[in-house]
């Protein structure tokens, strides 16, 4: 019995032990995890989308509280004022989530430009959303209002041949970036005026 008892105790401590320093380990890593993932995930489609921007929207981000949602929003400054931003939002595809940024001139409502920055589609088809610089280009200029459908749905986007589910899933997520934004439109307005 005392044998058990003992063996029973130190599986106990070396488990603690085990979980202690997991938890440790994630919470010294997580903020690289996410520069990492800022920088090399997400980062080309905001620098994308932000092309001629005078800063580095990478740096110049800032935190939004959504709901139970925190989200990041990158900001491009043109002539030393902030008047674009871009934010995370996602779709459903044909094999999964499809996680894209958005951007938005802040003047106008207006879509500066979509990156598609993760997705799990088919290769050469549905993962043209993120290759094809005709089917993200179509959305550029676009007033960030309403809802974004398909054309074979009655609505403003050409699909992609043969991946109508990932086009759809696209403009699904552009939809969504249309809801995201009208309701962190004022809060981002705040933290704009702060930058300037």
């Amino acid at each position: 019995m005392r044998e058990i008892i003992r063996m029973i105790t130190v599986l106990t401590v070396l488990c603690a032990f085990s979980g202690g320093l997991l938890a440790a380990l994630r919470d010294g890593t997580q903020e690289k995890i996410e520069n990492q993932q800022l920088e090399f995930v997400k980062g080309p489609a905001i620098r994308d989308i932000l092309k001629g921007s005078s800063n580095d929207p990478i740096k110049d981000r800032f935190k939004i509280k959504d709901g139970e949602t925190e989200r990041h929003v990158f900001v491009g400054k043109s002539g030393g004022k902030p008047e674009m931003v871009t934010f995370e939002t996602t779709g459903k595809g044909f094999k999964g989530d499809i996680a894209m940024m958005v951007g938005v001139n802040v003047t106008d409502d207006k879509i500066v430009g979509i990156g598609i920055t993760t997705h799990s589609e088919t290769p050469g088809i549905g993962a043209k959303a993120q290759t094809d610089p005709r089917f993200s280009g179509q959305f550029k200029g676009m007033p960030l209002t309403g809802e974004f459908k398909i054309k074979k749905e009655g609505g403003q986007v050409d699909a992609i041949s043969g991946a109508t589910i990932t086009s759809r899933g696209v403009a699904d997520a552009v939809s969504d970036a249309v809801k995201i934004y009208s309701r962190i439109k004022p809060a981002i307005s705040d933290k704009l005026n702060e930058l300037k």
